[in-house]
């Protein structure tokens, strides 16, 4: 029996190998999916998860709930050496093994791209995964707890100071969702003020939203300078050493929360670790069928699609064009490879994967969005709900979508959920604290009650 390993299971590896099980008869091949996670994340809600408009869990998609006759993996790959037909995997417990294949499918996916910045890896947190969301909730609502107990200055100011590094649709989104869920909870502490809460985000490029045209990407500045929050263009961070934001330009403050979302890099196993063929930017060579290799130097029997794959644009019209590194592309190169290694064991037709962009739209909080499609821009609330419209169709399965959708309008009738559970970070700490009590307390916290 053919043996096929896919290398990640986000996006692409999830519909690739959800794809496989309708496709492939019993006994025709055995599908493996190595991924440390054991869910798929739906990284478009990640936005609204910061602001409590998602359950977190909802926002994952689970591997062995969804992929019933593929074996999963938990581990990450360390290694790929095809002349070998055999990956280094190294398991969430345990030593390093080999792992053999027939048909190899990478779809690792990217990494949060970073810089050495003073402080930045000490201080900032990144937007990519459900616990990463969810974090940076739970420290904006523990951050509003600890300053309505502060009176006006500058540690109250710190506490309420939020800056986000990198202007693209993660960044922005998760911005306008927080600067939402902050504005909202106002309400709730008496003890503070709009004038208490500084938003700051912060983008080196002269606009924000690359994947839009000028006036929308302009029209979201003035929206969210309208609420109250700083749009920093053409500017840089150069330190965060302690939480204190240093830019380029001079400007200087205390901020408690630091999320950077300045764009991907390609994954360490792809880029560093394999003898397949990459290209300048550490992206693997994919031909339009999503084979690996060119027309003139084809890899035999792999195969590679998503964030670390430089797939050819075959709906553009600009020469060389690869896909953009979305959710919308990988979810359908996924598909598109479930039929094409099914194709490809039975000797059927191969086809190359083609896709034209459905058009981009973004929340920027509660009632507030904008969409573009070829010239067509909306919007406000109409945008909004297309947003929320498209995400619940496109998550996958039924059952999260059903999870989804009742959380909206739960939320619709009772509004926002303002419970904080950061303490869930360091779960051990009451019971620690209580230990240490009890062991000072000598022979009186260890007698038994009297009967």
């Amino acid at each position: 029996m053919r043996e096929i390993v896919i290398v990640g299971g986000g996006y692409a590896g999830f519909y690739t190998a959800w794809g496989l099980e309708k496709l492939l008869r019993a006994g025709e091949a055995r599908v493996t999916v190595v991924d440390p996670r054991p869910y798929m994340t739906y990284q478009p809600f990640l936005p609204e998860v910061t602001a409590g408009s998602v359950e977190a869990r909802h926002a994952a998609v689970s591997l062995r709930r969804h992929l019933r006759r593929t074996r999963l993996i938990a581990g990450s790959v360390t290694e790929i050496r095809h002349t070998d037909r055999r990956i280094t995997v190294r398991p969430a417990g345990g030593s390093e093994y080999d792992l053999g294949y027939d048909t190899l499918v990478v779809t690792a996916g990217a990494v949060t791209r970073t810089f050495p910045i003073p402080g930045l890896a000490q201080q900032a947190i990144g937007l990519k995964h459900v616990e990463e969301a969810v974090a940076v909730r739970d420290r904006l609502m523990t951050a509003f707890d600890q300053a309505a107990s502060l009176p006006p200055g500058a540690e109250r100011r710190k506490l309420l100071t939020v800056t986000f590094v990198g202007g693209g649709f993660s960044g922005v989104e998760g911005f306008g969702e927080l600067l939402s869920l902050a504005t909202a909870m106002l309400k709730h502490y008496p003890e503070l003020s709009a004038d208490d809460l500084s938003f700051h985000l912060v983008e080196a490029r002269g606009r924000i939203l690359p994947e839009v045209s000028d006036e929308p990407g302009a029209w979201v500045v003035r929206s969210l300078e309208n609420r109250g929050a700083r749009v920093h263009l053409n500017t840089q961070l150069l330190s965060a050493v302690d939480g204190h934001v240093v830019l380029t330009g001079g400007e200087e403050y205390d901020s408690g929360l630091i999320v950077w979302t300045a764009g991907n890099a390609s994954n360490p196993v792809v880029h560093n670790h394999t003898d397949l063929p990459v290209d300048e930017r550490g992206l693997l060579v994919v031909r339009p069928d999503l084979r690996m290799g060119t027309d003139s130097e084809p890899v035999a029997d792999v195969w590679a699609a998503g964030d670390d794959a430089a797939v050819p644009d075959l709906a553009s019209t600009v020469p060389g064009a690869r896909t953009v590194p979305n959710a919308q592309h990988a979810v359908r190169q996924g598909k598109r490879l479930a039929k094409n290694i099914a194709a490809d064991l039975r000797g059927g037709r191969i086809r190359d994967y083609r896709h034209s962009s459905l058009g981009v739209v973004a929340t920027l909080g509660l009632g507030r969005g904008v969409f573009e499609y070829k010239g067509l821009v909306i919007k406000g609330l109409p945008a909004w709900l297309m947003h929320r419209g498209y995400h619940v169709l496109a998550v996958p399965t039924w059952e999260r979508k059903v999870r989804v959708l009742t959380v909206w309008l739960t939320a619709a009738l009772f509004g926002r959920d303002l419970v904080s559970l950061a303490s869930v970070q360091h779960p051990r700490d009451a019971f620690v604290a209580s230990s240490g009590l009890q062991k000072s307390g000598g022979s009186r916290t260890t007698s038994r009650p009297a009967a």
